[in-house]
């Protein structure tokens, strides 16, 4: 089965919010069909930055459905507290158009069982046979699927084409010496915005699902293009993709805290979205100094990128 749509860069999409907080699906399309126009690859909704915790299955649903309806290319994430709605979520997508599944482990009830890690995962997968997934690995939702288990699945399920990755450094290198360098056929992709030039050029990612790439598409795409061609053996792009991960590092690190799409939120905020200013519940908000540093360093970055993209050879043009 294709992997196609797990390669380049995908950004997670989060879910704006109405004066009423609930869930503007206009909003939303837009925003996906702006970040395609941009030139990122696909759309990744409901996942973690989506708060699908927050939302009703029906309002996931709808999102998914209007997105699909738009043309965007959407991948679809899975999370639930039970698996029978993570079932349904995969065939809702299925039905609808949907181009990919994110399957995400089953969260609580029996959450470190590697037995019911299985079902979950194989009733997700049996649900849309026909749609490509990848295994959401992530120490958040307290299971480190590993690659005994990964392999087991893709015995009886041809549509489990790859493995995203949100446990950090340590965790990429596992998965690219463990996963895919056993079987190429099988893609890495990143999953946490501080190991884009890992992830790339040390691990072999096929592409990178992206949270910051949100309010800075350009830059984030001009990082992961550098880094291919690094990944390719390119030394000048080698150079200049880690002097530009550098200088995101502190907006990609709000990628890996609990309060990441407090943080996202509010910088597209500052690029003019207003439709990202609430979130589902008044009390989630960012401290005053919290958003203080947030615009402090994301000022700094926003002069520092528009004085070292000029400089010669750093231009970038999108696809």
């Amino acid at each position: 089965m294709s992997n196609t749509i797990f390669s380049g860069c995908i950004p997670a999409l989060m879910t704006p919010c109405t004066a009423d907080r609930q869930p503007d699906f206009d909003a939303l399309v837009r925003k996906g069909q702006e970040l395609v126009a941009a030139g990122m690859s696909a759309v990744v909704y409901c996942g973690s930055m989506g708060d699908w915790p927050l939302l009703t299955d029906e309002q996931r649903m709808e999102g998914v459905a209007r997105l699909v309806a738009a043309g965007v290319p959407t991948i679809v994430g899975t999370g639930a507290v039970n698996s029978a709605s993570a079932v349904a979520h995969a065939a809702h997508a299925a039905k609808v158009g949907a181009q990919g599944l994110m399957v995400i482990p089953r969260v609580l009830s029996r959450g470190s069982s590697s037995a019911a890690q299985r079902a979950h995962f194989a009733g997700i997968l049996n649900a849309a046979p026909d749609l490509p997934a990848v295994i959401y690995n992530s120490p958040y939702y307290g299971f480190a699927t590993r690659a005994d288990l990964f392999f087991d699945l893709r015995q009886d399920h041809e549509n489990l084409v790859g493995f995203k990755e949100f446990g950090g450094s340590d965790d990429l290198r596992y998965a690219a010496e463990n996963i895919t360098s056993q079987d190429d056929s099988v893609t890495l992709m990143i999953g946490v915005d501080t190991n884009v030039y890992h992830g790339f050029v040390n691990c072999g990612a096929g592409g990178a699902i992206t949270g910051i790439g949100n309010a800075l598409p350009r830059e984030v795409l001009h990082l992961v293009s550098l880094c291919q061609k690094a990944a390719e053996g390119d030394a000048v792009a080698r150079v200049k993709a880690r002097e530009l991960e550098e200088a995101l590092g502190v907006l990609s690190s709000f990628d890996e805290g609990a309060d990441l799409v407090l943080y996202y939120k509010h910088l597209m905020v500052l690029n003019g979205d207003e439709e990202y200013r609430l979130h589902f519940y008044e009390a989630d908000a960012l401290s005053d100094s919290q958003r203080n540093y947030a615009e402090t360093q994301y000022s700094l970055f926003r002069s520092w990128y528009a004085d070292w993209s000029v400089l010669p050879g750093n231009a970038f043009q999108c696809a």
